[in-house]
């Protein structure tokens, strides 16, 4: 299973599927709720909003309810924090000393602007 480059809090923008005039949601940003890479899965804020009907129990009324779905991780791609704009993701390593050790760290990067994520 290939690793997600995606992560939970990030700012992520929908690629695929029907347009927004057509009540669909691709071109939506929205942040990342949580993430589930067993089945390489993102719960997006906002995006893939589906009906689910809840049954009463003691804690409260049952109803009529949006909430959100899991969208497949290949429809989303992260926001450049600087162009606003979808971008790739690529990892650099760096080599930081601490306490007189030398330990080896990756940061994401955005392929559109160079910034760190």
């Amino acid at each position: 299973m290939a690793k997600m480059k995606i992560k939970k809090g990030d700012l992520v923008q929908v690629m695929s599927g029907r347009k927004q005039d057509k009540g669909g949601d691709r071109g939506k940003q929205g942040k990342v709720i949580e993430v589930y890479p067993e089945t390489q899965r993102v719960l997006v804020e906002g995006v893939n909003r589906v009906t689910k009907h809840t049954r009463a129990s003691q804690r409260g009324a049952g109803g009529i309810v949006d909430v959100e779905a899991p969208i497949h991780v290949s429809n989303v791609m992260i926001v450049d924090p600087e162009t606003k704009k979808p971008t790739r993701v690529r990892t650099r390593v760096e080599t930081v000393e601490r306490d007189g050790r030398t330990k080896t760290q990756r940061v994401r990067v955005s392929v559109r602007s160079g910034k760190d994520l």
